[in-house]
């Protein structure tokens, strides 16, 4: 009975995972597959995973369709690649009849080749938008009031003057419906100055708040955010169902989207900017436990955490780094900028480079779970 429960176990968490990352990384490979064909580039493969190939499928194009071992990626490899990570053959170029060079990635022009690989981290943001809208369409959104059930003693609203009922109504300029858009915006600023209007016994009452910056715990990990110190009541009374149309469900995918953007961006440019810990990274031991936690919530929490899981991996593909989409655009720019294309050896060391940071981020994540995990089971100890 015990092993038969810790291979469910392993299941509820597996499945999940899989489910989530699969769906992600088809959607980036997708992106990258569909712009290649259109723009008439022969594609070898397109593998789900990594390692050795469980099962294949060749279409009438002559693309193998391939179900790898190790699911935790996923690639297109064009005619001409030398590998997964899209880096020419130099070699193979020099030889390949002119009938194969014309349906080879090297060789087209600088325009098509930079459609093709910025097409996978735009697939990953029009994930995010579908799924967004699916939710906000079919399932609406849960409203809370942002009225103030209580301040923290000693805590910066407390020192900044709030008061239990208050209802907050704007926040530098901008209204505030929703307790969680509030916090959204606090969460963003922590050390700056923010001014508040409130209503307090049917009169607006202005207040400046400095959130505090702490480390706090979310579903993802440990989070620097900015901290004021207050909470909303919890109560039914306090909570509505927002329901949207098609349109307006769009709408709002677009601002969610828009929020996630800017917040895993601001966080990559405070860890590039030495603002923000490297603690905070996870890697796919993190993801699996989280999407089993998540899993348990429902399929909407799941395709929740989808979305957010595409921005995130669409905006780290965008880094300027080679062999990340965003290093190879890069390239093309220098392309373009130059009138022809950078040196063999300029590019393949740029690639070993690239390789290194890539190996060096998937370390520090997989050590921070290795890390949390460890912790986490000798407590249960």
């Amino acid at each position: 009975m015990s092993v038969f429960h810790s291979l469910w176990t392993l299941f509820s968490y597996l499945a999940p995972f899989l489910f989530v990352l699969g769906l992600v990384v088809f959607f980036h490979e997708f992106g990258h597959f569909l712009v290649g064909r259109l723009c008439g580039i022969k594609v070898d493969a397109f593998s789900m995973g990594f390692g050795p190939e469980v099962a294949h499928y060749t279409d009438r194009h002559g693309t193998r369709w391939r179900l790898a071992a190790f699911p935790l990626g996923g690639y297109v490899k064009f005619h001409g690649d030398a590998s997964a990570a899209s880096n020419p053959d130099f070699d193979a170029a020099e030889s390949m009849p002119e009938s194969e060079r014309a349906v080879s990635f090297f060789a087209q022009n600088v325009w098509k080749r930079a459609a093709v690989v910025a097409a996978g981290p735009i697939a990953n943001f029009v994930l995010a938008l579908i799924i967004f809208t699916g939710l906000f369409y079919f399932d609406g959104r849960q409203v809370l009031t942002p009225r103030i059930d209580s301040v923290i003693e000693g805590g910066r609203a407390a020192a900044a003057g709030f008061q239990k009922g208050d209802l907050v109504l704007s926040i530098d300029g901008q209204k505030i419906d929703d307790f969680l858009d509030m916090q959204r915006i606090v969460s963003a600023s922590g050390g700056l100055t923010l001014h508040f209007v409130v209503e307090r016994a049917g009169n607006q009452v202005e207040i400046n708040a400095t959130p505090e910056r702490k480390d706090t715990k979310t579903p993802l990990g440990v989070n620097r955010a900015g901290v004021l110190g207050v909470s909303a009541g919890g109560g039914a009374q306090n909570w509505r169902r927002q329901t949207y149309s098609l349109p307006m469900a769009a709408l709002e995918a677009g601002r969610e989207t828009w929020y996630v953007v800017a917040r895993t961006g601001a966080y990559l440019g405070g860890l590039v900017a030495g603002r923000e810990s490297t603690e905070q990274l996870s890697g796919p031991l993190r993801i699996a436990e989280v999407s089993g936690e998540v899993a348990k919530a429902g399929i909407w929490p799941l395709f929740n955490l989808a979305a957010i899981l595409s921005i995130s991996i669409g905006l780290l593909n965008l880094l300027p780094v080679p062999l990340l989409d965003g290093g190879h655009l890069l390239y093309y720019a220098f392309e373009a900028a130059r009138g022809k294309a950078l040196t063999p050896r300029v590019q393949e060391f740029g690639f070993k480079i690239g390789l290194a940071f890539v190996a060096a981020l998937m370390l520090v994540a997989t050590y921070n779970d290795i890390v949390r995990l460890t912790r986490q089971w000798l407590n249960l100890g």
